[in-house]
C-alpha cells in the first residue's frame, strides 16, 4: 500500500516490541529514526540449516498469503517456523502500522514478524535491525518509495538482506519493494515516469536507475515494475528495457522486463522457476539494440518478445525459454496495439524445444532434432568466436521448411541449411551483432530427407543465448 512520509522528531520515536495479541512486550531507546514492532514470538528460530533461497514478487504493497506461504515451506523444507522481517521507509498513512507482518504472521511456519521502518539513510546501518535481519529466513520490502530503498545500496543493510539469501532463505517485496527487488532498479528519485512520457523520450529525467544492488540467483538482466496493467506500464517498460539494452545495464546485451498486476505475485524458487499467484505477470524481452534511443526523441524498438504469465503458469528464469512469446513494438514513441495479450508465435501446441549440447560443432555430432514436432525451438549459445552448433532435421517432398533465428546482440552469427553432405543449400548473412538470421527450402525430391541446421559465430561470442524456430508448410 502507499506510504507516506510524516516528519516525526526523533525524541518521540521509541522501539516497541509487539507480542502476536498486540499486547506491550518491551520497550527501549531506538535507533536513529527507526522504529521497530514484533509480532509473534520474542526469540529467533535457530536450525543448522534452510532449503532455499525464495523470491515473492509482488505488483501492489500487500502480501499475497499463497505466494508467501509457499516461500516459507520452501525455505523451511516444510517442517519447522522461520523469523521474518520487513524493511519499510515511512510508516503507512493510516491503519494498522504493520500491515504485512498482520497478514504474514498468521501464515503457518511463521515463529515472528518484524517490522522495522527507517525513515534515515543512516538508519540502514543501525546495529539491532541488521542483526534482525541476519536472524530472519525471509525479508520483505514493503509499498512505498523505492528511491528510499535504493539509498541503502552499499550500507550494512544490503549485506545483511544478501546473507539470508544466502543460507538459503529468502526475499521479495511488493510495489517498490518489487521494484528494488531487480538488478536494474527503476528507483524513481527524479520522480515517477508515465508510459506516455517514457516513450515520448527513454531518456526522460525521471527515468533514472540504480543498479548493482541486489543480484538474486537467475535473475540477472531484469527491470521489475509493479500495478502493471492497472496503471498501464507496459510502454514505460518497454522503455526500462531498451535503456537496459542501450546503456549496457544488463549483460549480454539483452534485458527482460517483469511487470506484475495488482493482487498478483511471481514466485520464484531455488531452482529459477516462477510460479505466477493471484493475477497476471508479463515478461518483456528485448534482445537487440534499440533502433531509436535517443535523448529527446521518440523510441523506436521492433520486436519486443512478451510472456503473459496467468495464474498458475510459469516461467523459467535460469533457462530462459526460447519459445511462448508474442511480439510487439514501438515505432517512433507509439506501441503496437493490444500489448497485454497476443497469440504466442513459437510455442503453439505440440510445439517442442530441444537445448544444444556440446560438442555439437559438425554433422557428425548434430543435436538430434528430427523428433520434434513442428513448430519446434532450438536454443543455445555461442560461447566462442569458433563455436558452431549443428542440428539434424528431416523435411518430407513438397514440404517447405522455414527457419528464422534470434541472434543476441553480444555477437554477429549466419545460418546455414545443409544438406546431408553437407552442402549448403540456402544462407543468411546479414551483418551486425544481434542481426536476425532467416533461411527457407523446399524439398522437391521424392521421400523425406536429412539436412543439418548449422548456426555458427561470425564476430564475436558470448554467454547470451539465441534462439532458433522451424516451421514447415
Amino acid at each position: 500500500m502507499p506510504r507516506r512520509f510524516p516528519r516525526r522528531p526523533a525524541s518521540a520515536v521509541t522501539v516497541a516490541l509487539l507480542s502476536l495479541t498486540g499486547t506491550l512486550a518491551s520497550t527501549a531507546p531506538a535507533e536513529a529514526a527507526a522504529d521497530r514492532i514484533r509480532l509473534g514470538g520474542t526469540a529467533d528460530v535457530s536450525r543448522p540449516g534452510w532449503n532455499g533461497p525464495a523470491f515473492t514478487m509482488n505488483g501492489d504493497g500487500s502480501v499475497v498469503a499463497a505466494s508467501m506461504t509457499r516461500a516459507i515451506d520452501t525455505i523451511r523444507g516444510g517442517t519447522g517456523t522461520l523469523d521474518v522481517v520487513v524493511l519499510a521507509g515511512s510508516a503507512p498513512s493510516s491503519g494498522s502500522r504493520t500491515p504485512e507482518c498482520d497478514t504474514v504472521v498468521k501464515l503457518a511456519g511463521v515463529n515472528s514478524c518484524t517490522t522495522w521502518t527507517l525513515t534515515s539513510a543512516a538508519d540502514a546501518d543501525g546495529v539491532a535491525v541488521n542483526t534482525d535481519i541476519r536472524n530472519a529466513e525471509f525479508v520483505f520490502f514493503a509499498g512505498g518509495d523505492q528511491c528510499r530503498y535504493a539509498r541503502w545500496k552499499g550500507t550494512a543493510l544490503e549485506a545483511s538482506v544478501e546473507s539470508v539469501v544466502a543460507k538459503a532463505g529468502g526475499a521479495g517485496g511488493g510495489s517498490a519493494g518489487h521494484h528494488i527487488n531487480s538488478p536494474v532498479v527503476y528507483d524513481a528519485c527524479a520522480g515517477s515516469v508515465t508510459t506516455a512520457e517514457a516513450l515520448a523520450d527513454p531518456y526522460d529525467p525521471a527515468l533514472t536507475f540504480t543498479t548493482g544492488m541486489f543480484e538474486w540467483p537467475s535473475y540477472a538482466g531484469v527491470v521489475n515494475d509493479s500495478h502493471f496493467s492497472a496503471r498501464d506500464r507496459m510502454g514505460r517498460t518497454m522503455a526500462f528495457v531498451a535503456r537496459a539494452v542501450k546503456d549496457g545495464l544488463a549483460p549480454g546485451g539483452r534485458a527482460w522486463g517483469v511487470g506484475v498486476d495488482e493482487k498478483a505475485s511471481l514466485f520464484i524458487d531455488e531452482n529459477g522457476l516462477g510460479t505466477q499467484y493471484g493475477g497476471d505477470a508479463y515478461v518483456v524481452l528485448g534482445d537487440h539494440q534499440p533502433e531509436q534511443a535517443t535523448p529527446g526523441k521518440p523510441l523506436t524498438y521492433s520486436g519486443y518478445k512478451i510472456w503473459r504469465l496467468v495464474p498458475g503458469a510459469t516461467y523459467d528464469f535460469a533457462d530462459r525459454p526460447a519459445c511462448g512469446y508474442y511480439r510487439r513494438s514501438v515505432t517512433q514513441g507509439v506501441a503496437d496495439a493490444n500489448l497485454y495479450d497476443g497469440t504466442p508465435e513459437s510455442c503453439a501446441p505440440g510445439t517442442a524445444a530441444l537445448k544444444e549440447s556440446e560438442p555439437n560443432d559438425s554433422r557428425g555430432s548434430a543435436d538430434d532434432a528430427t523428433a520434434l514436432v513442428w513448430p519446434a525451438a532450438l536454443a543455445g549459445t555461442l560461447h566462442s568466436s569458433s563455436d558452431r552448433d549443428y542440428y539434424r532435421i528431416t523435411l518430407a517432398s513438397g514440404r517447405t521448411a522455414a527457419v528464422h533465428c534470434d541472434t543476441p546482440s553480444a555477437y554477429d552469427a549466419d545460418l546455414y541449411l545443409l544438406d546431408a553432405e553437407g552442402r549448403t543449400l540456402q544462407r543468411s548473412v546479414n551483418d551486425g551483432s544481434g542481426s536476425d538470421e532467416a533461411v527457407t527450402f523446399t524439398r522437391t525430391a521424392s521421400g523425406t530427407g536429412t539436412y543439418y541446421v548449422d548456426f555458427e559465430a561470425y564476430s564475436g561470442s558470448g554467454e547470451a543465448g539465441y534462439g532458433c524456430t522451424l516451421r514447415q508448410s
